[in-house]
């Protein structure tokens, strides 16, 4: 929880992927709070008060998956959110002729998303998503200790930077638009 809003502040794209890993943290419990307290909270250094918040922002989250139908597969409807403006951004940053930098980025990274959705079960995910989806996959492979290539280690060194200059741009943006709506 400190993490998840430390990281909403400062890093849209590592908030999303931190949910990500908190949905599936749940899941591995089997959305049951009283395990998550037990097993997984209480091996943290918190006071009791932390750890009470942390319990309750577990326990909201539990309910929300199961009103939301995502116990087993998918992302709560916040994420959803987040990941659609963090999409809706990019696409105006691509848009404008003020940003550059950030069009050089992307399509320095896109034959890399190219690849990538020609390979992915999901053809209809956006392309911010499958950014993501990558960063999140290597995570879990390097969390099982697997290999991950060169090639692959490449791609995720490309795709970080693009996302980060993409997150530096959502603050930039939270703190005073970059866009004016009509």
């Amino acid at each position: 929880m400190f993490i998840s809003q430390e990281l909403r502040k400062t890093n849209i794209a590592e908030y999303l992927l931190y949910m990500w890993q908190v949905e599936d943290v749940i899941r591995a419990f089997g959305c049951q709070l009283s395990r998550i307290r037990r097993e997984y909270v209480a091996q943290f250094d918190y006071s009791e008060e932390q750890r009470e918040e942390v319990v309750d922002w577990y326990g909201n989250l539990i309910r929300m998956m199961n009103e939301e139908g995502c116990r087993e597969k998918g992302h709560l409807q916040i994420n959803r959110v987040t990941l659609q403006l963090l999409t809706e951004l990019h696409l105006q940053l691509l848009a404008s002729p003020k940003f550059p930098f950030y069009n050089t980025a992307y399509y320095k990274v896109l034959p890399f998303i190219v690849e990538l959705r020609s390979r992915g079960a999901n053809k209809e995910e956006g392309e911010i998503e499958t950014c993501l989806n990558l960063l999140y996959g290597v995570m879990m492979l390097r969390l099982q200790k697997k290999e991950v290539t060169p090639n692959t280690q490449h791609a995720v060194k490309e795709i970080s930077n693009f996302l980060g200059m993409l997150s530096d741009y959502y603050k930039k943006d939270k703190e005073e638009p970059l866009f004016t709506t009509p």
